[in-house]
């Protein structure tokens, strides 16, 4: 439905040019949002597929290790959207103390990601509430360290941003004046938690994330606190017990369509296409997510059961299984750290494991030897990479 532009314009002078600042109004749409026929069809799939995704989680038989390494995958993909030039394995690297082939910045930026949703998520279980405090904490996490440390980190902006051009004169967008930001803010804090419009959650979300990105409360890190917003509020909704999905790869892999809806939205109140494109997202993100669960299960029990037929060298090379299933890179002394194993049981039982072509040694060194879980790494980093230009 075409309502007509979702706000209004302040007209305001930045750096001697005049200025057309957009102020998105509050949400809900008016008129109503119409969940009727393809919408409300979409709607459904979507809502029984994050079912199935929940469902499938306790399939698992480790959840914590595919929330470790799923969470580290997102934070890859919702950073590259943004321009970073690095890759899942760089970040484990990173995690391991060990210098990555990427510059340092690209990295910390993904590490802090992964701290940011972290730090949200720990709050949510506290109790804490989904609020423009905690939204503030998450940004001040994401931007303490690296690129934007500078950038006012954990606090609305001060000043007038832009997306696109070199200034807000010829800029593809203008998002509203600082001074407009307590207000818009306070309202969207007040839909993310109303109970008087019979929303869907899912449509709460999809409607909370363009507000989010049009108000474009901060400096720097609007996209990703935006992404990490619908991820927090499904999972303070109940939607999903654990955080499972995440939409970053979708928005990748169709931002050209993103930017357009975002467009759309705010010129012509289209919010049943926006909404249709998040519904199919989610859709498809949670199926790609229950897939990726099941793939990685049976994964295991494969690798498993070969290295039970290994005979007496099989009790060693299982717990060293069980160690890199945690951390798909793993150095030998994290090795002997989490299994209890000696240094030379060990590394015999990772030599049988490189053996059997499950694990691969990555630095072709004899000492500070690191090994990757490659078949598990692979499956995880389907959709990360990076081309080789971008590598440079």
């Amino acid at each position: 439905m075409r309502r007509g532009e979702s706000g209004t314009y302040d007209v305001t002078a930045v750096g001697g040019e005049t200025v057309r600042a957009f102020v998105p109004w509050p949400l809900p749409p008016k008129p109503p949002l119409a969940f009727e026929g393809r919408l409300q069809r979409e709607l459904e799939a979507a809502v029984l597929a994050i079912g199935r995704l929940d469902g499938v989680s306790t399939l698992l038989p480790d959840k914590s290790l595919f929330l470790y390494s799923y969470v580290r995958k997102e934070a890859v993909l919702s950073s590259q959207i943004e321009g970073t030039q690095s890759s899942l394995s760089d970040l484990l690297l990173f995690e391991l103390d060990e210098t990555p082939g990427v510059p340092l910045d690209d990295v910390v930026e993904v590490s802090s990601y992964v701290a940011a949703l972290d730090h949200g998520l720990t709050r949510l279980r506290e109790g804490f509430p989904l609020s423009n405090r905690l939204i503030r904490e998450i940004h001040g996490v994401l931007l303490s360290r690296g690129r934007g440390s500078d950038k006012e980190p954990g606090e609305f902006r001060r000043s007038q941003n832009w997306i696109g051009g070199t200034r807000p004169g010829n800029a593809l967008f203008v998002p509203p004046p600082h001074t407009a930001i307590p207000e818009c803010m306070s309202q969207l804090e007040r839909f993310l938690h109303a109970e008087d419009d019979n929303l869907p959650v899912l449509a709460r979300a999809g409607l909370s994330h363009v507000q989010f990105e049009t108000i474009h409360p901060f400096l720097d890190g609007n996209g990703r606190v935006g992404r990490l917003l619908i991820t927090l509020l499904l999972q303070e909704a109940g939607v999903l017990r654990d955080p499972l999905l995440y939409l970053s790869l979708y928005l990748k892999e169709r931002r050209p369509d993103y930017y357009r809806l975002l467009d759309s939205v705010r010129h012509e109140g289209d919010w049943e296409e926006w909404l249709s494109f998040l519904f199919e997202g989610i859709r498809l993100t949670a199926e790609g997510a229950v897939n990726t669960a099941q793939r990685l299960a049976a994964l295991f029990q494969t690798d498993r059961t070969n290295i039970e037929s290994k005979g007496r060298r099989a009790g060693s090379a299982l717990r060293v299984h069980e160690s890199i299933k945690a951390r798909p890179i793993l150095s030998m002394p994290a090795i002997c750290r989490t299994t209890g194993l000696s240094f030379p049981a060990a590394s015999s039982a990772m030599d049988l494991l490189v053996e059997m072509k499950i694990t691969r040694e990555l630095t072709g060194k004899q000492r500070n030897r690191l090994f990757v879980y490659d078949q598990y790494l692979g499956i995880l980093s389907e959709g990360t990479a990076l081309p080789n230009a971008q590598r440079s």
